[in-house]
């Protein structure tokens, strides 16, 4: 029986101090950025680790739902997300590589507000949601996003407790996204988490990482890291 490859895709987004700092207005500039990274390993068969590291950043709109929730109010010039939108979901696509390397990924940028190429987890698993039918930005008829297996709070302690760190752990199962060379995946906001849910979904992060070959064969476990 064929043994089935485990790749483990763990993404750091850093939004304490890299991006978010008490000052009042001096009349000197500051560079901030939200930054982040990935690590993409896969055991093999005798048991060891292949690793792939790059350097990675967050979403600007993201920060927005944040900004949105810690105070409550809606900001006016977004359509969405709310303040009443929640980080529940999760989608993949193939679009994080510039297409002569699939090995290089384009990094994300802070104005993305959505995979750049959409891949179909699964076309029957009615828990899922985000449910469309072949044509434009969606090329199969079936459910594109998933929601989050586990969601954990975690001490800093590496740090000295410098961050809260929110980790979320989403699995792409054997019979998920199979036939698609996956490059990209993304953490969305919505205002629920019903099995079948239509949204609207807000993407909150984006990763991008070497494209991997998704075949039943193949489990996918995404580890995502929180900085807060």
């Amino acid at each position: 029986m064929e043994k089935t490859k485990v790749t483990t895709i763990e993404a750091r987004d850093f939004y304490g101090d890299k991006c978010l700092v008490d000052q009042v207005n001096t009349n000197k500039s500051h560079s901030r950025k939200p930054e982040g990274e990935v690590h993409v390993f896969e055991i093999t068969d005798d048991g060891q680790k292949k690793i792939i590291h790059k350097s990675n950043l967050v979403v600007y709109l993201g920060r927005e739902t944040l900004a949105q929730r810690l105070v409550y109010l809606d900001n006016p010039y977004l359509v969405t997300p709310t303040r009443d939108d929640v980080l529940y979901w999760f989608g993949v696509g193939d679009g994080g590589v510039r297409p002569a390397d699939p090995l290089d990924p384009v990094p994300p940028i802070n104005n993305d507000e959505a995979l750049y190429s959409n891949v179909m987890i699964s076309d029957s698993t009615a828990s899922y949601g985000d449910y469309h039918v072949s044509g434009g930005l969606y090329p199969q008829t079936g459910f594109y996003k998933k929601k989050f297996d586990d969601v954990t709070f975690e001490q800093d302690t590496l740090n000295d407790g410098k961050y809260l760190v929110v980790k979320v752990e989403v699995t792409i199962g054997v019979n998920d996204a199979n036939g698609n060379q996956l490059s990209e995946a993304g953490l969305f906001t919505a205002p629920n988490d019903d099995p079948g849910s239509t949204g609207p979904f807000s993407l909150f992060a984006r990763v991008t990482f070497p494209s991997l070959v998704k075949t039943d064969e193949r489990r996918l476990l995404f580890v995502w890291y929180l900085y807060l």
